[in-house]
């Protein structure tokens, strides 16, 4: 595999690439609103539900 050991020396392996970092933190930063608006949702309904 001396393509492979090319790669890890010049820092193209896998995990290296700095796009795919920029890309999980931007995925993260979606989830973590998602889940702040699902969370608002549920409380408007709770709040506002008819007894």
């Amino acid at each position: 595999m001396p393509d492979g050991d090319k790669a890890k020396r010049e820092g193209k392996g896998k995990g290296k690439d700095p796009h795919n970092e920029r890309q999980m933190w931007w995925w993260l930063g979606y989830f973590l609103f998602g889940i702040h608006i699902v969370a608002f949702v549920m409380i408007y309904a709770v709040t506002h539900a008819p007894e």
